[in-house]
């Protein structure tokens, strides 16, 4: 039985899924035609063939996301067992002796951000002026998000990829 339709505001959370009636969908290289859309360009060369794909909207960029399966192959471990302690000055410090600085991208950021919201005080809600100011906010918090992402993603690499076991302090 159908649900009933989930309205969502033009703006907010733009995003829809494309998923061709359960056909394969090949994507080769730079650019990919996508069923119900056509031809579009990727920042990115691509190869791989999913069943679904979901195109979404963040910050004023669009984002093409899918799964795919793929063969994988254990990597040789430098050492078995390593412990983590998480800090507060730090973000990890390994029992190897090796020590992971936290991002510090929201100090880096803070007044460029306190700016642009200084800026933005005054002018009236829903013009164009206070949507490309709103915009301008939209990305600093992205670009100040995806260097934390970014930092997390090399600590747990790097633990998955030299350890087999991993101890995190509580």
């Amino acid at each position: 039985m159908g649900k009933h339709p989930r309205f969502k505001k033009k703006g907010k959370h733009d995003s829809f899924t494309i998923d061709n009636c359960g056909k394969p969908i090949e994507l080769n290289g730079w650019n990919h035609k996508l069923p119900f859309i056509g031809w579009i360009k990727t920042y990115e060369p691509i190869e791989a063939t999913t069943k679904k794909i979901t195109i979404s909207r963040q910050a004023g960029n669009w984002y093409l996301s899918y799964s795919y399966e793929f063969t994988q192959y254990p990597t040789e471990k430098t050492t078995e067992v390593v412990g983590v302690d998480l800090g507060v000055k730090t973000l990890a410090t390994l029992s190897t002796g090796v020590v992971f600085p936290g991002a510090v991208s929201y100090k880096k950021f803070e007044n460029k951000l306190s700016n642009l919201q200084y800026l933005n005080r005054n002018k009236i809600i829903g013009s164009a002026n206070w949507k490309k100011a709103q915009l301008q906010i939209a990305k600093l918090h992205t670009k100040v998000a995806n260097i934390r992402k970014d930092v997390l993603h090399k600590l747990t690499t790097y633990l998955a990829k030299n350890h087999s076991i991993v101890s995190i302090e509580v």
